[in-house]
């Protein structure tokens, strides 16, 4: 296997956040590993553009972002408000996305534009325990809290017309709602078990790591395979949970604006995961071989042409989303073919972590980081106003230098540059 870091890394439980490690799948002795996807399994993040104009918005910001925190349900234990029976949910964790559509909650164009068209087809609900789904079956449909937000955002500069064009991104100033979000308490627990029962596989094995950690199975064990099966509808259940709370977006915009969804043109620009594992096929030393690429903290971003990208980003190549931290801008990239070469097709995927969560608490005033944001003209929902320290952009490494040593890497291309006018948290 190889293993690359990205410049957002940073500490994590196991493997490190903006990691990326490729193991050959043709080796028996490839392994795959739950701390190289993290616990929020399919965190990621979602684009929706609008047809409005920051001009627009400003008269109905407050307005806007208080229907928008009344529609999604956020916060440590907030409870899904779309009736889901766990019939609803064995479906949603088996079909991902195309639960979402043949219930009314998703466009079927948002589908196309989506990872791996919102539905890992590996899924075994089968595999995800009676205390994971226990724990998914009351949250679907719900922002969570930490790092995970939903903030309504204006175009700030176009670096790449053309790209920008393509994904609807017409002009500065155009609105725009970015999804941060993943699997909540369902994929933490798929993890939690998995790295349990990998612990006694190891020994069965005789697989020998320097820290628990980076507990491990090999793939095509019983272990592996149980864990890439349940990894897979934790997956689904966090892409259903991006599609309801898309819904609901549009149901806020759509309920202020008096006008529908469809004439707000509220299209999926794209969704991306960041904490996932994926079998792909990546040339290595001359040859094509299957891969099971793990990406945590860290994003695919396909080059122009690649199959597994839709037919409208054909000639851009894939967007790469990339959220700030709290109250900074954000960035739309595309993926390039050197990132092909170089980095297992992947890039940064936000500004990582410069002070620990406890850090942060001590040294940085809930009120001082509210009012920092006020003071930028940035309305603010918070659920628990006192853990918007951990997410204060102090905390954070600055994106800008991360997007810009990733594009100065040749491994992705700046396309747009978002500021966000509200943030709705958990």
């Amino acid at each position: 296997g190889r293993s690359i870091a990205l410049p957002d890394v940073h500490a994590g439980y196991g493997f490190a956040i903006g990691n990326v490690a490729a193991f050959d799948m043709s080796d028996p002795e490839a392994v795959v590993s739950p701390g190289g996807v993290g616990f929020d399994i399919n965190c990621g993040v979602r684009l929706i553009r609008t047809n409005l104009s920051e001009k627009d918005v400003l008269p109905v910001k407050e307005q806007l972002a208080q229907a928008v925190f009344d529609h999604i349900p956020v916060g440590v234990g907030s409870l899904g408000i779309i009736p889901t029976a766990s019939s609803d949910l064995e479906e949603a964790l088996e079909m991902g996305m195309d639960w979402s559509l043949r219930e009314g909650y998703a466009w079927p164009e948002d589908k196309e534009h989506c990872e791996e068209y919102g539905r890992m087809l590996q899924a075994d609900p089968r595999k995800v325990s009676s205390r994971a789904k226990k724990r998914g079956l009351p949250q679907l449909g719900t922002l969570g809290a930490g790092n995970h937000y939903c903030e309504i955002q204006v175009v700030d500069e176009v670096f790449d017309l053309r790209a920008a064009r393509q994904m609807g991104i017409e002009h500065v100033g155009q609105v725009v709602v970015m999804l941060h979000s993943g699997s909540r308490g369902l994929g933490h627990q798929v993890a939690t078990d998995a790295l349990t029962a990998m612990d006694k596989a190891m020994g069965r094995d005789q697989i020998a790591v320097n820290d628990r950690q980076l507990a491990c199975a090999r793939i095509d064990s019983q272990e592996g395979q149980d864990y890439l099966a349940g990894m897979a509808a934790a997956a689904n259940y966090a892409w259903v949970n991006r599609s309801s709370m898309t819904f609901l977006v549009r149901q806020a915009f759509a309920k202020v604006f008096e006008t529908t969804p469809d004439d707000l043109d509220m299209h999926v620009v794209y969704d991306v995961s960041h904490n996932i594992a994926k079998e792909e096929e990546h040339v290595v030393d001359g040859k094509v071989k299957r891969l099971l690429v793990h990406r945590k903290g860290a994003t695919r971003a396909l080059p122009p042409h690649h199959p597994l990208i839709p037919v409208d980003y054909q000639f851009t190549g894939q967007p790469v989303l990339i959220g700030g931290s709290m109250g900074t801008c954000s960035y739309v990239l595309t993926g390039t073919d050197k990132g092909m070469e170089a980095t297992f097709g992947s890039t940064c995927h936000g500004a990582g972590r410069a002070l620990s969560r406890n850090k942060s608490r001590n040294s940085i005033q809930y009120q001082d980081v509210l009012s920092s944001l006020a003071d930028k003209g940035i309305s603010i929902r918070v659920a628990s106003p006192k853990l918007v320290m951990e997410e204060a952009p102090e905390s954070y490494k600055d994106v800008t230098q991360v997007v810009d040593t990733c594009a100065a890497a040749g491994i992705s291309n700046k396309v747009v540059r978002l500021r966000p006018i509200a943030v709705i948290k958990g």
